[in-house]
């Protein structure tokens, strides 16, 4: 039997949030060690859970970035760019989700961090903001510091590479920021399809009504969309060009980011 479908966790039950001693309940939940090792303890669900997102958000951003590139130097194609973010917002992703079930499968084969229709889900989730912020990011770079990249003989890949990614870095980062938190977030529906990962806490305790054990799985879901929102908030300020501020500054990034 595939443990994914087996009951994640154990501990003490309780009824109701309202109940005294019910947060003790959660607490003790944590420190029972028999949640932290085995298949169901709770390094095993978190890696399931980073391994689901991550692959998904490497895909979408495989698929998305370049495209936003060539959208955004060549200026072309934005009404694609409007339409693809368009309709990833009207398409609620918990219907993608059994839709795709209901054309793959639930895939039981794979493992329980990989199953494909959870997956392909999940990358249409986070193409949008990714495709979106990426494309803002490159067309937003002022024209003058293109023109003076131009000016210095740079061709129209270094332009691309050495100038409009480097200025435009703090919106593709908030991109796969946006993306990677709704990822995180949603990946926790992929365990009522029989999907691993942190969500099988909180779907496995609606099944027992082990509430103690659903808000510790939702406790763990919050830690990690937090941690990804910081990590990549990090780094996209340790990849972000400095810039000035006096008159000129415009200019004099573009090519000091090229010379970069």
């Amino acid at each position: 039997m595939d443990h994914a479908l087996e009951p994640a966790g154990r501990g003490s039950s309780g009824r109701d949030v309202t109940e005294p001693g019910f947060f003790s309940q959660v607490v003790d939940w944590f420190a029972d060690a028999a949640n932290w090792s085995g298949d169901f303890g709770i390094p095993s669900r978190l890696l399931e859970h980073v391994v689901m997102s991550g692959v998904s958000v490497a895909i979408a951003t495989a698929l998305a970035l370049p495209l936003a590139m060539y959208i955004g130097h060549r200026r072309r194609l934005e009404r694609l760019v409007v339409s693809i973010t368009n309709l990833g917002r009207a398409i609620p992703s918990f219907g993608l989700l059994f839709l795709f079930v209901l054309w793959l499968g639930v895939g039981l084969s794979s493992p329980p961090a990989l199953r494909p229709a959870i997956i392909l889900a999940l990358v249409l989730l986070a193409i949008p903001p990714i495709l979106t912020n990426a494309y803002v990011g490159i067309q937003s770079v002022d024209d003058d510091t293109l023109e003076a990249a131009r000016g210095m003989g740079m061709s129209e890949w270094s332009i691309l590479f050495r100038v409009e990614v480097p200025l435009g870095m703090p919106l593709i980062v908030a991109g796969l920021r946006t993306a990677a938190v709704q990822v995180v977030a949603t990946a926790t529906l992929g365990a009522v399809v029989a999907g691993g990962g942190l969500g099988r806490y909180i779907i496995d305790g609606f099944a027992v009504r082990d509430l103690p054990q659903i808000f510790a799985g939702a406790i763990l879901v919050a830690a990690l969309a937090l941690a990804v929102d910081v990590l990549i908030g990090g780094v996209g300020r340790l990849l972000s060009p400095r810039v000035a501020t006096r008159p000129g500054a415009a200019t004099e990034r573009g090519i000091t980011a090229g010379a970069a």
